[in-house]
């Protein structure tokens, strides 16, 4: 099979197209033929190795990449299934978080997946995974968003914006979303009451205080951040961040920790959907609003497989317009 390789960290040029073996499923795995698969933050941290900090904690090896197949997010059809896997069948549709999505098959544990929505594409089905669930945990789960406060999404034209914006709107909350110039009427269209083109005004600046504010940008002094808020708001740091940081996610929850001993604002990391932890439940939820229509995947632009590193070189620049996503098949 056709898969992208990475035999060392660094750059996106270190990426290439190789014939491979197609994985097997083991026990309690599903092996996926995959149809698309969506580029996040989270590809090129693992494939530049960093934040350092994690090379320590194993996350993703020390000295070169832990998993030879680039890729987590992926969308397809059962191809086959492991011993003791139950519910999934070969034939069946579906997505979830795939190690070595980037490649024509993929093998994950089964609690990893969930069945495909009739009304998604592929395409679109791929943009879930890593991204409904980091806005799900950062409004939801760590926010605490409630009908009637006042949201604010930093980055709201973004892979986990969007769907930040659609999920706080749900919830009945008064949204206001941060992005660029071209995004304002995408994120208008998405649920936004209020939409601030970050170049022409600073919403720390302004007079309006928020009860929630979700940060996936990290481009902003938490002094300004907490400006912001009202005396009793919650600061949610979406801990993706960008290439070349030390310690990423892990110096925000350091930081948090405190600065919340100094100030009356809950200040709250949150560390984005990753393959080691729980994402099941939290990803029925998300399919729960996509049936009911109130979350919808927004792709920005797609590549086929052989364009992957194009498709992380443009990521990386920090202006990608929703989900980027790979097409497999």
């Amino acid at each position: 099979m056709k898969a992208v390789l990475q035999e060392r960290f660094g750059p996106p040029d270190i990426l290439r197209l190789r014939e491979v073996d197609r994985p097997r499923a083991g026990a309690g795995q599903v092996l996926v033929r995959v149809h698309a698969a969506a580029l996040n933050p989270y590809d090129w941290h693992m494939m530049r190795g960093d934040p350092y900090a994690a090379r320590l904690l194993g996350g993703m090896g020390l000295n070169r990449p832990k998993h030879r197949v680039a890729g987590i997010d992926a969308a397809g059809v059962v191809e086959a299934v492991g011993a003791g896997v139950e519910g999934l069948r070969p034939g069946t549709p579906v997505l979830g978080f795939c190690p070595g999505a980037f490649a024509e098959y993929a093998c994950t544990a089964q609690e990893l997946l969930v069945p495909k929505p009739e009304r998604l594409s592929f395409e679109e089905a791929a943009a879930v995974p890593m991204g409904a669930v980091t806005a799900l945990r950062g409004i939801q789960r760590v926010g605490g968003v409630r009908a009637g406060q006042r949201v604010l999404v930093n980055g709201a034209g973004g892979g986990v914006g969007t769907f930040a914006v659609q999920i706080a709107t749900a919830l009945d909350a008064e949204v206001t979303g941060v992005c660029s110039a071209g995004g304002t009427e995408m994120v208008r269209s998405l649920g936004a009451a209020h939409v601030i083109d970050y170049a022409r005004e600073d919403f720390t600046e302004g007079h309006v205080r928020y009860d929630v504010i979700l940060d996936n940008v990290g481009n902003l002094p938490l002094g300004r951040l907490r400006r912001a808020l009202t005396p009793t708001g919650i600061l949610v740091a979406n801990g993706g961040g960008s290439p070349g940081r030390v310690f990423g996610a892990i110096g925000s929850t350091l930081a948090l920790a405190a600065v919340n001993t100094v100030t009356r604002h809950s200040l709250r990391p949150i560390i984005p959907a990753t393959p080691g932890g729980p994402a099941q439940d939290d990803l029925l939820a998300v399919i729960a609003l996509i049936e009911a229509g109130q979350v919808t995947p927004v792709i920005g632009r797609t590549h086929p497989l052989a364009d992957t590193t194009e498709g992380i070189r443009h990521m990386e620049e920090g202006h990608s317009r929703g989900k980027t996503v790979i097409t497999v098949r």
